[in-house]
């Protein structure tokens, strides 16, 4: 196993992890980012999996928050705002009149501190960042690490530690666009997908969650037996419209199983099992992508890449029966989620 830091400037690195298996995950300390993940195929090529920039610089606007750790609060906050101890906070309006992704200066924005490790088990590397009191307009001095872990069972571990010193708002994850071909040979429309959900979130028409859970059943949103992300793509619901014909939706996980969402791409052989605490996962599948951008291995295009962001819900500041995001002063917000790369039995 192996880990390694290369300078790409004076303030951006890039770490290296490296396991046994030569499964290679390198991290960037801008926006706490991960910049790309080879994983073997069923004959063991050897190939990069998620979405990423050709110049390193194109992360420094990046509207689509590739590979980024996000946050304060991941997703959408209707009207960039909230209410929270009798006071009304005003955040960044950066999609429409909502705030997305922790708005402008956000996490993915933030140049991360960080401590790489080894141990007979594992490689990895700590990056901390400490937000300042109504840095984006949220309140609290908040002290934020994230910790990438990778092991010889093919198994990435993201650890999640926050603490704040007010009450505040948070919900961090990883938005990584995921692509089980290979160096972006093909869309993700045949990934097999299953989902233990049996609830997703309506959105209106600027994907605003209303407050209504749907159940899956009869729809194109049923992943719970395994079906391909074409499904709300080639044959889309009024939902799936919405979202420019794919999918951009919460799903309540069903916690009673294990492995929350199973992906498979059929031509390579490649699985990736999610694991994760959290209540629920935002799917999308890059519906605003186009062809405008140099990814590291040819021009980006719609549907190249899909997102399983674990998260809690903000829509909870606007309906109590949500997954909440609140965090009280001084208790520790601690997560994980658990990415592990397998391929199929020959």
């Amino acid at each position: 196993m192996h880990v390694e830091t290369n300078a790409i400037d004076d303030t951006w690195k890039l770490i290296t992890l490296k396991n046994d298996q030569n499964i290679s995950i390198d991290i960037l300390n801008y926006g706490a980012r991960i910049t790309n993940i080879t994983v073997p195929d069923k004959d063991g090529k050897l190939e990069n999996i998620v979405l990423s920039y050709a110049d390193y610089k194109k992360y420094k606007n990046d509207p689509n928050y590739f590979g980024a750790t996000v946050g304060r609060v991941a997703g959408r906050i209707a009207n960039s705002k909230f209410e929270l101890g009798g006071k009304t906070y005003i955040l960044d309006a950066n999609e429409s009149n909502h705030h997305l992704h922790g708005g402008v200066n956000g996490l993915h924005q933030m140049i991360w501190k960080t401590q790489t490790f080894k141990t007979d088990s594992e490689v990895g590397v700590e990056l901390q960042h400490n937000d300042s009191n109504m840095s984006g307009g949220y309140p609290g001095n908040i002290k934020i690490t994230v910790t990438y872990k990778l092991n010889n069972d093919g198994e990435l571990i993201i650890d999640y530690y926050a603490i704040s010193d007010e009450d505040t708002i948070l919900t961090l994850t990883n938005h990584s666009y995921f692509n089980l071909n290979g160096n972006l040979k093909r869309s993700i429309n045949n990934h097999l997908v299953r989902l233990n959900s049996s609830y997703f979130v309506e959105l209106d028409e600027e994907l605003i969650p209303t407050g209504n859970k749907i159940k899956v059943d009869n729809t194109t949103f049923d992943f719970r037996d395994e079906q391909a992300l074409k499904a709300g793509i080639e044959t889309p619901q009024k939902q799936n419209q919405y979202a420019k014909n794919g999918y951009d939706h919460y799903f309540l996980l069903d916690h009673q199983k294990r492995n929350s969402v199973i992906v498979k791409e059929p031509n390579s052989g490649r699985i990736m099992t999610i694991e994760t605490d959290q209540p629920g996962v935002v799917l999308y599948t890059g519906n605003n992508l186009d062809d405008t951008l140099e990814l590291t291995e040819r021009k980006s295009e719609k549907y190249l890449g899909v997102t399983f962001e674990t998260q809690s819900s903000p829509a909870s500041l606007e309906f109590d029966d949500f997954p909440n995001i609140l965090l009280n002063a001084n208790d520790p917000y601690q997560k994980r989620t658990s990415y592990k790369f397998s391929i199929t039995d020959k």
